[in-house]
């Protein structure tokens, strides 16, 4: 029996397809291609997207990936060549891929959390060429991305609450409460890409966010624009911008939890200078997050910096995953960075046109990891604008426009 009522599959089926489509830079056409991808716990939800398709006369191809104990099997007594296999035909799938729906249900999130990083590292690379050909046909506006969640007891479990509790809280952040979900998200859409059309128009030369326990400064680079519900995470209320990968200098804090890669941190601080990562250390999971930024050459850096109104986000509270925990609103919003991946939907330009040294001229960080570390302190943001100006963007959780 679903978690999730009947009347909420289907509302979050209408959700999802609309999301999908949003985040297409083109209508899709009868008989294009998309993939589902699903945890079995989400099998129904997985089912309810699969009717949506049909409807639209597209191509479905449901794919369900690998349980927690296959991949902890993989990660445990799997040799070199398995971890890093590439599975044939997987490239050819997707060159002809339309859009791909990924549903995350997951029965442990901390299977993983025995495991060497660099093992799970190694079981990545073996995903990397197909993701590129993902990731090329994004850019041309080819294909659709959605991700969502679907509530589970292990969830609800690192979240502290029951079940119930977890899935109502859910379906509320997602508006599937609402007598159509639809036109809520199409409004919230609206009035997020006028705050962010907004920004842009400050051309702040750089933001400084100043808390309880963080003082960072980034540098926005150029040929940026901030991004907010594009359609690639459901839910998502938050206005992100790929920061200058070489400016952030000062402190960031995460009061929030973080699970990340089956590892619980907490209290993560990191001291930037030069816009690199100089210092960290943790309440909990140090050791683990000293690894992480030894991944690769970009580890060290910020990727992304992102703010939530908390007019923009119904999530309310701390839910065991980042999809959720990044948009929280609650009564601060919150400020979150990633270190790592910088996202190139912050590139104001086309997308298609954008080098490998186009991405390193401007200062889009590159690195395997993109990690989201959540401040939800009381909390002002101050843009510094051309001329040697100032002016306060966000204060007590909202924009200031």
């Amino acid at each position: 029996m679903s978690i999730l009522p009947s009347a909420d599959l289907e509302s979050y089926a209408d959700v999802l397809f609309w999301a999908l489509g949003t985040s297409r830079a083109m209508p899709f056409k009868n008989g294009d291609l998309v993939l589902v991808r699903y945890d079995v716990p989400a099998v129904d939800l997985a089912e309810a997207v699969y009717a949506r398709l049909i409807d639209a006369h597209l191509h479905p191809l449901c794919l369900s990936r690998p349980t927690p104990g296959m991949e902890a099997c993989l990660c445990e007594n799997g040799s070199f060549g398995q971890l890093t296999f590439e599975r044939p035909g997987e490239v050819e799938l997707f060159q002809k891929t339309a859009g791909v729906l990924n549903i995350l249900a997951p029965a442990d999130p901390g299977h993983l959390a025995h495991v060497d990083p660099r093992v799970v590292d190694q079981m990545r690379q073996g995903r990397l060429h197909a993701g590129q050909i993902l990731e090329r046909r994004r850019r041309a506006g080819l294909l659709g991305w959605t991700t969502c969640l679907h509530p589970t007891q292990a969830l609800a479990d690192a979240a502290g609450v029951d079940l119930e509790e977890y899935a109502r809280l859910l379906a509320r952040a997602c508006y599937l409460n609402m007598a159509d979900p639809v036109r809520e998200w199409k409004r919230l859409r609206e009035e997020v890409e006028d705050t962010g059309r907004w920004l842009d128009g400050l051309k702040a030369t750089s933001y400084r966010l100043e808390s309880a326990s963080c003082d960072l400064t980034v540098e926005p680079g150029p040929h940026r624009r901030f991004v907010g519900v594009n359609g690639a995470n459901i839910p998502g209320g938050e206005l992100y911008i790929a920061p200058d990968g070489r400016s952030a200098r000062g402190v960031f804090y995460a009061d929030q939890p973080s699970l990340h890669m089956g590892h619980l941190v907490l209290g993560a601080r990191l001291e930037f200078q030069n816009g690199i990562a100089v210092r960290a250390e943790a309440a909990r999971g140090g050791q683990f997050l000293q690894q992480r930024l030894y991944a690769d050459a970009g580890a060290r850096r910020l990727g992304e910096f992102s703010l939530t109104d908390s007019r923009f986000s119904r999530v309310t509270r701390f839910m065991a995953h980042t999809l959720l925990d990044e948009n929280l609103g609650g009564e601060r919003g919150n400020c979150h960075i990633a270190l790592g991946s910088a996202p190139l939907s912050s590139y104001s330009g086309p997308l298609e046109i954008l080098t490998p040294e186009m991405e390193a001229e401007f200062g889009f960080n590159v690195s395997a990891l993109h990690w989201d570390l959540v401040n939800t302190e009381p909390k002002a943001v101050t843009a510094a604008l051309p001329g040697g100006a100032a002016r306060v963007i966000y204060e007590n959780g909202r924009f200031l426009r």
